[in-house]
């Protein structure tokens, strides 16, 4: 057992504003605690002044209850490589994935690390927001989408869950174990099992900065996910073909009908030009569908690393030295 008890991983990307709040922030959440902690700070490629803020912070830091580590990527290698390289360092006995602008409060975390801890039955517990902010439209896709994932994959997953959540070290080892470059953490989640335990929060307001989650961003991860865990959009391509090929064979057997028993002219030139562009759309929709699962796995064969560290810091190692 490590003396360790909790590890936050905080993937940051141009979060410079965040850091010394946030670090405040898990301050006082620890103080009146008798636990041990460490943050370990991910900095994705960021194009202000996040790494420098934490290596200072680093530099300076006297806590004998709460470590600092920091990494830094050689780019942007994107949330989920963060979240990877963070995972890989952890060495607390439970470890929390949780954002630096504060909407996910540490004083939420350790909450979160209360119930865990009182749940032995439980291996995870997962947030999810109790009261959406982006609005009912892409709230009521978002949840769409979790039960299209969870039918389509075959898997059980928490409606609605995000990344912040606390898991115990053997879900942490589960999820290093699978070293796939397309990484999507919310079917990792689920694929690796265990015992999920939802817990329902209402996010803070962030305290500094602006989202990097667009609409169309938003979307793109949602495709990504499903082409992940499922070959659902494959199948739905095949029954397509399927319908399209007993409908073309429907209407070519009344067409002969018409035409021989009923003696009744067809004319068709707008219908055939109609149905060429459809069904050559669709083939080449199918085809686009295919691709990516075969661009997927030509990726997956380079077995490219999913991120290149530039630089790292600790504040232990500061206060050896």
């Amino acid at each position: 057992m490590s003396d360790i008890d909790l590890s936050f991983v905080v993937p940051a990307y141009n979060e410079e504003k965040n850091i010394r709040p946030f670090l405040e922030a898990m301050r006082d959440a620890v103080s009146s605690r008798k636990m041990r902690v460490e943050i370990i700070f991910v900095d994705d490629g960021s194009a202000d002044r996040t790494w420098e803020v934490v290596s200072d912070v680093a530099s300076d830091w006297e806590s004998s209850s709460i470590a600092i580590r920091g990494i830094s990527f050689s780019r942007n290698f994107g949330k989920e490589s963060a979240m990877l390289a963070g995972l890989g360092q952890t060495v607390g006995n439970c470890v929390c994935i949780i954002d630096a602008d504060l909407q996910q409060p540490p004083s939420t975390a350790l909450q979160m690390y209360d119930l865990l801890i009182s749940s032995p039955a439980y291996d995870c517990v997962a947030a999810y927001q109790e009261e959406r902010k982006q609005g009912k439209i892409i709230g009521s896709m978002s949840s769409a989408f979790y039960g299209l994932l969870g039918d389509a994959s075959g898997m059980e997953v928490v409606p609605n869950a995000s990344d912040f959540r606390v898991m115990r070290r053997s879900v942490v080892d589960a999820l290093l174990s699978m070293p796939e470059y397309h990484r999507f953490s919310k079917g990792l989640f689920a694929w690796v099992g265990f015992k999920t335990l939802p817990f329902a929060y209402v996010p803070a307001e962030r305290n500094a900065g602006e989202s990097n989650w667009g609409f169309k961003k938003l979307v793109s991860y949602a495709w990504e996910g499903l082409v992940s865990f499922s070959t659902a959009p494959l199948k739905v391509m095949t029954a397509f073909g399927l319908l399209s090929a007993v409908a073309a064979l429907v209407m070519l057997i009344v067409t002969m009908i018409k035409r021989i028993a009923l003696g009744v002219d067809v004319p068709g030139y707008a219908t055939i030009v109609a149905l060429i562009l459809f069904f050559g759309g669709a083939q080449l929709i199918g085809m686009g569908v295919l691709g990516t699962y075969v661009a997927r796995t030509y990726i997956e064969s380079k077995r490219r690393p999913s991120f290149i560290v530039r630089d790292a810091v600790s504040s232990e190692e500061e206060a050896a030295r």
